[in-house]
């Protein structure tokens, strides 16, 4: 055995049961966008998991671009509510002819649901040069990741959550006393729910479909032609 010391500590990791493997994929295919939520709370202690789960997911650099706001007040809520309103609006005049078909889908999550969450990139973030250097949006990927943690840490919770993206990010910047630079990713709704969607509500509504993977899927180059007209 040679006496030069590892690089890094490491330590014994025991395998995954077969349940634990099938809980953690049971939770990865039965996450669901929740749209509709039912009264009841989101108790302190399981809050704060469900924090630390978002907290522990990675980031390149180990940068940990990720800011939580937890909104209270009920009149920011409202407010929050509002901008996602207005840019709904916007956004179905942006689709044309699919314009009455988005307009059926409300989003009234950040008024039901029993907890809101806005996510947010601090500023400062292009002093993390360490795996940016040429793809400096690995911080939204990054803080993506926090938001898949807290999602399926949710869902494991038996709670539901849904990520709400329809906003004009500088207002609600401004709405929040955020400063100079950061930038808000996602307005997320968590809470109890009645039951889950059998599968992605988008998909039960005709809006789109989950795509085959192995039309995802390519050996050694791109293969995939150019997308339908």
């Amino acid at each position: 055995m040679s006496d030069t010391p590892a690089p890094y500590a490491t330590i014994a990791a025991a395998p995954f049961t077969e349940a634990e493997r099938a809980a953690v994929y049971r939770a990865i295919y039965e996450r669901r966008d929740m749209r509709h939520f039912a009264a009841g709370i989101v108790p302190e202690d399981v809050l704060l998991r469900l924090l630390r789960a978002a907290h522990h997911a990675p980031s390149v650099g180990f940068m940990q671009p990720w800011r939580f706001i937890r909104v209270k007040k009920p009149e920011l809520r409202q407010a929050i509510h509002a901008l996602v309103e207005e840019e709904r609006v916007r956004t179905a005049h942006a689709l044309g002819e699919r314009e009455e078909d988005f307009m059926k889908l409300k989003v009234q999550g950040v008024l039901d649901a029993a907890e809101v969450l806005v996510v947010a990139m601090p500023p400062g973030r292009e002093a993390h040069i360490f795996g940016r250097r040429t793809l400096p949006e690995m911080d939204i990927a990054s803080t993506a990741c926090a938001i898949q943690n807290l999602w399926l840490a949710v869902r494991a919770e038996g709670l539901g959550m849904g990520w709400v993206s329809i906003f004009e990010p500088k207002a609600l910047a401004r709405l929040l006393h955020m400063p100079e630079g950061a930038h808000p990713l996602g307005v997320l709704c968590l809470g109890p729910v009645d039951a889950y969607y059998a599968e992605p509500m988008l998909q039960q509504e005709k809006w789109a479909c989950r795509a085959p993977l192995e039309d995802m899927l390519m050996d050694d180059v791109w293969t995939e032609g150019p997308p339908a007209a």
